[in-house]
């Protein structure tokens, strides 16, 4: 505010900004309040990790008096979490690899290509996204089983890769009608094919919807507890998900146990997040002003 403004006015701006200070102030404590309730179910879970069941039972949200590894020690032995990590990590790289390169190749012919063919392809597939895959689930085993990919980690990939590649055509075509096309008739110019204009120029340009459907699709796919609990059935095939499911009890359940199992189960999606973040955010921000 200018000194050299009425005294009047100062006042009132005085006061508008008081008034603002209090606003802000209540804010600020309302979200603490929320932030707080929000953290207390990931405080529990994690403080219970390295807490005896004892100490549990007498305290559930005091500190513990001294931390304690033997339940993720027994956590990793209970679940055989080696070969359990390998299934999940086989499924999810594979399922989120091959859901980007059908999805980014299809999008791009759809974005490209404005035939009555195309619109009506583009629409059945946009119909993945409305229907509920859960409504063909006895029509899917039995496919499944007669192409014999029950208790197959392939089977698992190629349900995953059906099951997102919808969505994925439906985000990446916006961002693909937001490549100027003059680049790609640049690249024609030079001699270059359809195939190597889409992953030269095109493709690299795709990089922030790309980073976040991965991270998308990475947390569908290692979370999916229903497609594993369907077609596998060995423990050897078994994932994260279902070691988990099969230690909880029919009358009781071990927390002490079982909440280990699950922090070992969400550090890997953790850490692809937080390695991930900035194209996450990169990808948001420029999906805001995409036509």
């Amino acid at each position: 505010m200018n000194k050299n403004a009425p005294l009047g006015l100062r006042v009132n701006w005085r006061k508008r900004m008081s008034v603002r200070s209090k606003h802000d102030l209540v804010l600020e404590i309302i979200l603490i309040i929320v932030a707080a309730i929000c953290l207390l179910p990931i405080y529990y879970l994690l403080n219970t990790t390295f807490r005896t069941p004892n100490e549990v039972l007498a305290s559930p949200l005091g500190l513990p008096k001294q931390i304690d590894f033997s339940g993720y020690v027994n956590a990793w032995k209970v679940m055989n979490y080696p070969n359990v990590f390998k299934n999940n990590l086989i499924i999810a790289v594979t399922s989120v690899g091959g859901v980007i390169f059908l999805s980014s190749m299809a999008a791009y012919a759809f974005a490209r290509r404005s035939g009555k063919a195309y619109q009506l392809l583009f629409v059945t597939i946009l119909v993945g996204v409305i229907m509920p895959y859960q409504v063909a689930t006895i029509q899917l085993f039995r496919v499944l089983k007669d192409f014999h990919l029950i208790d197959s980690l392939w089977g698992v990939i190629l349900v995953e890769i059906a099951i997102a590649v919808p969505f994925n055509v439906f985000l990446i075509k916006n961002f693909v009608n937001g490549v100027p096309i003059q680049l790609e008739e640049s690249a024609y110019i030079d001699g270059a094919g359809v195939w190597k204009t889409y992953w030269r120029i095109t493709f690299p340009l795709l990089k922030p919807v790309i980073a976040t459907l991965t991270v998308l699709d990475s947390l569908s796919v290692w979370n999916d507890f229903f497609i594993p609990l369907l077609l596998l059935q060995s423990r050897a095939k078994g994932v994260i998900l279902l070691e988990v499911y099969r230690n909880v009890g029919e009358f009781q359940t071990e927390w002490t146990s079982f909440f280990p199992m699950m922090v070992l189960g969400v550090a890997p999606l953790l850490v692809l997040y937080l390695i991930m973040q900035r194209f996450i955010i990169e990808g948001i921000s420029t999906g805001a002003v995409k036509g």
